[in-house]
């Protein structure tokens, strides 16, 4: 059951309306990292979780994304507001000034729509919480730049504190994953195979014009890590020693 107030959940200011600007915030309205995007993975997570505590703990997070949409949605319709009626204001972008009348859609920042495919819902609750995290991280951060490219007081006060929030949120999600008191490879039911797992291919190999070069450190030098020297330059090797010995037996020698 859901209930609208009619009030923010965080009082939102805008000093210089931007609307160039305004599209950019569309990013957080209806892009891949926005508020819908992670209201409703973390709602229809909520809903197919068996798991009591964890379930109420997605509805929270979820409903309170919902929260977030409306406080970036009216941000970003106060910087396109001037598309209304400004020419210039409406150059910025015709597609929100002319077929969207100077507000929001569920567009990105590029206008191309919302979709269902930016969700990442698998019905394995370890594996969602993980994902809620690194969208929680990739939201951070488009905040974080968005911040960096604004001028305007008030805007960067509304988006610090959507951007604050998803660090909260990360917080919850890592807890509830930590007291599942899994190992951090512990993903499902089936045990991956011993003599697969531990192996570390370097296929990527020797030293690049930038400088880059086979780097060894703690993902591929453990005391559990076998390390696997260029696999597929290996079997090119044994290939072309295949190919010559062929040429030498035609040629008799």
């Amino acid at each position: 059951m859901y209930h609208h107030v009619k009030q923010l959940m965080y009082t939102v200011r805008v000093d210089v309306p931007d609307p160039r600007f305004g599209k950019m915030l569309l990013e957080q309205f209806g892009g891949a990292n926005g508020e819908l995007a992670a209201a409703m993975q973390y709602t229809i997570q909520g809903i197919n979780c068996e798991d009591i505590a964890r379930k109420d703990l997605l509805m929270d997070i979820g409903t309170e994304e919902l929260s977030h949409l409306e406080v970036i949605g009216t941000l970003t319709r106060m910087h396109l507001k001037p598309c209304k009626k400004n020419r210039e204001a409406a150059e910025a972008d015709p597609l929100i000034a002319l077929v969207g009348g100077g507000g929001v859609n569920l567009n990105n920042s590029q206008g191309n729509p919302w979709t269902a495919d930016y969700l990442k819902i698998s019905g394995q609750l370890e594996v969602d919480l993980r994902s809620n995290i690194a969208a929680e991280a990739r939201a951070k951060i488009v905040y974080e730049r968005l911040i960096e490219f604004c001028d305007d007081p008030g805007t960067k006060d509304t988006l610090q504190f959507l951007m604050t929030r998803e660090i909260t949120h990360m917080k919850a999600f890592m807890t509830a994953l930590d007291t599942m008191g899994l190992d951090p490879l512990q993903i499902g039911n089936l045990e991956p195979t011993p003599s697969t797992v531990r192996k570390y291919f370097n296929d990527s190999t020797g030293v690049g014009q930038d400088g880059a070069e086979d780097a060894r450190g703690p993902w591929n030098q453990a005391d559990d890590i076998e390390y696997v020297e260029a696999p597929a330059r290996l079997e090119a090797q044994v290939t072309q020693q295949q190919v010559e010995r062929e040429i030498n037996r035609a040629a008799g020698r």
